[in-house]
């Protein structure tokens, strides 16, 4: 398991009967986690003592409780030197997948290492975290989400951390007509960086449901390589799509390219138990 444990601002202080209690910055929330099925003690004064509360709904959905917590926050991840706006919006989330930063320290040290331009193509590319890492790396990142306020809000993330200047092309559009444009332009990426939803809809009503979708994306991305890739990544917070699974679809897409495939689970640490919470998997890909 590849497990981000380089954070300052962000902990995961206890986990019980499905839900999470964590610590962004100087706040305390509570949201719900599928992976939870555990019923241990609450006896963290977290538990009483918290910011913010999801609550699912049995039909579905939810709604955030607030106590005494800001419309808007930062936290900052101090290795790479990258701060982010949080905001708790709908369906749980606050803006940031706080795992993912083992994936950024990899990648970025690749594209430190690359000694060359490096131009990424990041898809389903959310608030930016990827984005920013790998500009911050140096690379040249063409940054791809279908919401205008992702987009939005990635921008945000660039500014606070004094990324406003990076070279990277800020698109709001459909990740796979994107890509299937690029190809027939004939631009080439040396690195792909995908995060796609396990359902959603592009800007124009579009319709991705990730199983029936991605190993098709996944092979029109490996074509959109330069003749000198330096990496592929791929997450996916589906319980259906297993490392393994993640493994054999970039074996298959990138098989003539030789290099290396290693899959696993990503995880955070826990800080009452010292164990890790599995938060999904990702594959991965490098020359």
């Amino acid at each position: 398991m590849w497990i981000a444990d380089h954070w300052n601002d962000y902990e995961i202080i206890d986990t019980s009967k499905g839900e999470k209690l964590e610590r962004w910055g100087d706040y305390l929330l509570v949201r719900p986690d599928p992976q939870v099925i555990w019923d241990t003690p609450k006896t963290h004064g977290g538990w009483r003592k918290k910011n913010g509360h999801y609550h699912r709904s049995a039909r579905g959905g939810g709604e955030w409780e607030f106590f005494d917590l800001p419309r808007q926050w930062s936290v900052g991840y101090e290795p790479l030197r990258l701060t982010f706006q949080l905001k708790p919006f709908s369906f749980k989330h606050t803006g940031l997948f706080p795992e993912q930063a083992v994936n950024w320290d990899w990648f970025s040290s690749l594209i430190k290492g690359a000694g060359r331009p490096v131009k990424v193509l990041n898809l389903f590319a959310y608030t930016g975290g990827a984005t920013l890492a790998a500009a911050r790396a140096g690379a040249q990142v063409t940054h791809v989400d279908a919401s205008r306020g992702m987009v939005t809000w990635a921008r945000e993330n660039a500014a606070a951390s004094g990324l406003s200047g990076a070279p990277v092309r800020w698109i709001v559009d459909d990740c796979v007509k994107f890509a299937e444009r690029e190809l027939r332009r004939g631009n080439h990426y040396d690195a792909v960086i995908m995060d796609p939803p396990s359902y959603g809809r592009g800007p124009k009503g579009e319709i991705w449901k990730i199983e029936d979708s991605v190993f098709s994306l996944v092979t029109l991305c490996a074509s959109l390589l330069s003749e000198e890739p330096l990496f592929f990544l791929i997450n996916s917070y589906t319980t259906g799509l297993a490392p393994a699974v993640l493994s054999y679809m970039l074996g298959v897409a990138l098989k003539h390219r030789g290099g290396r495939i290693l899959a696993g689970e990503v995880g955070l640490p826990v800080t009452r138990t010292k164990l890790v919470l599995p938060c999904g998997a990702s594959g991965r890909w490098e020359k």
